[in-house]
C-alpha cells in the first residue's frame, strides 16, 4: 500500500535576551547548576513576574520576518503539569492570544523547486529547568538555571511531506533567527529544539491519520533520522493491520531507536487558565515599527544580493547566505580578495571541511576572512598553486604564521610563471619522452589526446619542484605538441 506522509513541526527558539522572561536572572549558558534561578523563577510566595520587553521585541521581529500577523494584544496562561524540573508546577505560556499569528516561510528544495510552509502561530513562554540523569547512580539531578529562559515556540501547519522538506524548513528557520540576532542558534546548548509531528494516510486520502510527536531533537541529522524511523515504524504497524496510538515519543540518535514517553495530552489535560499575575500585553504601531526598523538583511534578500553583487550561482549564493556568520566571513574574504567563485569554493570546501572535522563554529575559526581573502588573491594571480595554497592554509590554521605572503616565501611556494623558464622545462621533459610524444601526436581522438596530456604533467611538476604554473604548462604543452 502507498502512503502520504504528513509532517508538522514545533520549534522552541531560545531568545538571546540577557535576562529571563519574567525576572532579572541571567540567561548565560554554562554557569554552575542552580546559581541563576531567583525567587521569581521558583515562584516563591510573594513574588510577581515582570515581562521582559526585549522578549516581546524579538517575537515581533520574528513575526515580521515570517510575514505573520502580529498580535497587538497577547496574554499569558498557566499550563499546569507536574515535573521535577518545573519548579512552579506550571509553565507560563500563551494559548488563546499569542504574540505572533499566521505567517509563512518559503523553502528551497534540492530539485530546484520551492515550497511555502505555513506557520500557524508563534507564542512566548518560559522554559523549564533541566533534569540530569548521568552520574547520579539511579537518581536525577535538577538544574534550574534554564527555568524562566524566554522562548518562542513556532508551530507550523502540517504542510511538509518528506524529511527533506522538514529539514529544509528547520534550516531556513535557523537561518532566519540567527540572522535576526534573536537566537544564537547553538543547538548543542539547546538554543533550538525540534518536536516533529508525523502521521500517515492512504495515498490521496483527505483524512489525516493519527499522529505521534517525537520530542526534543537537537540536530538536523537527528531530525532526518527520527522522521525516517517513525515513518517506517508507523508503516509497519498499519500494514500489519494495527492502529497508531497518539503519543509522545523520544528518539535516540546514537542507537537509531525510539520509545514511547507518554500518551499524547490534549489542551484540557493541562487545565489552562489566564495567569492571574500578568495583565494582557498590548503593543502599538510605534513598537511594531521600531521592531521593523531593527530588522537586518534577511537570508532571501542576502542571497539575491550575493548573486547580483558577486555573480555567484544560485547554489553558492544559497549556501553562503543561509548562515549569518558564514555570510559575514564570506564578505570579509571578498573585501580582501577579488575572485568570488574561488572564495566560495574555498569557504565551502577546505574551510568548512576543517570546521566540521574539528567541530568548530565559524566564530571559532583560527583563520580570518581577511587571511583567506589574501590567500584567494594569491591563487587568482598565480603566485601560488592550488596544492601550494593548501600548505599555506594549513600554516594559517595551525597558527604557524598569520601572513600569507610570508608563508609563501618561507616555504618556497611561489609558483614559477616565467614562460621562458617553463618552456625550457617543457622542452627538456618532451625530449626525454619521445614515445609518449609520438603516441600523442598519432592520436586523433581529441578526448584521448586531452587525457594523455596528464602523462606529461607529472614529470613537469617534478622538474619544477612543484612550483610550475600548471595552466601555463598546459598551454605550452599543447602548443609544442602541435595540437
Amino acid at each position: 500500500m502507498q502512503w502520504d506522509i504528513v509532517i508538522g513541526l514545533e520549534i522552541h527558539v531560545q531568545l538571546a535576551t540577557k535576562t529571563k522572561i519574567f525576572s532579572g536572572s541571567s540567561t548565560a549558558f554554562g554557569a554552575e547548576p542552580n546559581t541563576q534561578a531567583n525567587a521569581v523563577d521558583l515562584a516563591m510566595p510573594g513574588t510577581l513576574p515582570v515581562p521582559n520587553e526585549q522578549a516581546f521585541r524579538y517575537a515581533v521581529m520574528f513575526g515580521l520576518a515570517t510575514n505573520a500577523e502580529i498580535g497587538r494584544r497577547s496574554m499569558f496562561e498557566r499550563k499546569n503539569y507536574f515535573y521535577p524540573d518545573l519548579p512552579k508546577g506550571y509553565q507560563t505560556t500563551q494559548l488563546a492570544q499569542p504574540i505572533v499569528g499566521p505567517g509563512h516561510v518559503d523553502i528551497d528544495l534540492a530539485d530546484g523547486t520551492n515550497k511555502r510552509v505555513r506557520i500557524h502561530h508563534a507564542h512566548l513562554e518560559e522554559d523549564a529547568g533541566k533534569s540530569l540523569h548521568e552520574d547520579y547512580h539511579g537518581m536525577s539531578g535538577i538544574d534550574l538555571n534554564r527555568a524562566g529562559t524566554p522562548l518562542i515556540e513556532v508551530v507550523t501547519e502540517p504542510d511538509m511531506n518528506t524529511a527533506e522538506e522538514a529539514v529544509a524548513f528547520a534550516k531556513k528557520l535557523h537561518s532566519l533567527v540567527t540572522s535576526l540576532g534573536i537566537c544564537d542558534g547553538d543547538m548543542s546548548q539547546g538554543s533550538m529544539r525540534f518536536d516533529v509531528n508525523i502521521s500517515l494516510k492512504p495515498k490521496g486520502s483527505e483524512t489525516l491519520g493519527t499522529r505521534t510527536e517525537t520530542k526534543n531533537l537537537n540536530s538536523f541529522r537527528f531530525m532526518e533520522q527520527a522522521i525516517a524511523h517513525e515513518v517506517e515504524r508507523q508503516m509497519d504497524i498499519l500494514e500489519d493491520g494495527g492502529t497508531i496510538i497518539q503519543e509522545t515519543r523520544l528518539y535516540n540518535g546514537d542507537r537509531d531507536e525510539s520509545r514511547s514517553m507518554r500518551s499524547k495530552e490534549e489542551a484540557n489535560d493541562y487545565r489552562y487558565f489566564p495567569c492571574p499575575d500578568l495583565l494582557p500585553v498590548e503593543i502599538d504601531d510605534a513598537f511594531i515599527e521600531d521592531a521593523r526598523a531593527r530588522l537586518p538583511e534577511l537570508p532571501d534578500a542576502r542571497k539575491a544580493r550575493f548573486k547580483e553583487q558577486y555573480g555567484l550561482n544560485d547554489y553558492d549564493a544559497g549556501v553562503l547566505s543561509g548562515d549569518a556568520k558564514l555570510s559575514a566571513f564570506f564578505e570579509e574574504t571578498m573585501a580582501h580578495g577579488k575572485d568570488a567563485k574561488l572564495a566560495a569554493n574555498w569557504i565551502q570546501g577546505e574551510f568548512s571541511a576543517r570546521l566540521n572535522a574539528e567541530e568548530k563554529s565559524v566564530a571559532e575559526s583560527p583563520i580570518s576572512g581577511a587571511q583567506l581573502g589574501a590567500l584567494v588573491t594569491r591563487i587568482a594571480d598565480n603566485t601560488v598553486s592550488s596544492a601550494g595554497a593548501k600548505k599555506v592554509f594549513e600554516a594559517l590554521w595551525s597558527g604557524e604564521n598569520d601572513n600569507v605572503d610570508a608563508i609563501i616565501d618561507a616555504k618556497g611556494l611561489k609558483q614559477v610563471s616565467d614562460t621562458g623558464a617553463l618552456e625550457s622545462m617543457v622542452d627538456e621533459v618532451l625530449a626525454g619522452m619521445p614515445d609518449q610524444v609520438a603516441q600523442y601526436q598519432g592520436e586523433e581522438d581529441p578526448k584521448k589526446r586531452k587525457k594523455m596530456l596528464g602523462g606529461f604533467m607529472g614529470p613537469l611538476m617534478k622538474a619544477s619542484k612543484g612550483q610550475g604554473n600548471p595552466k601555463l604548462f598546459n598551454e605550452i604543452l599543447v602548443r609544442k605538441l602541435g595540437d
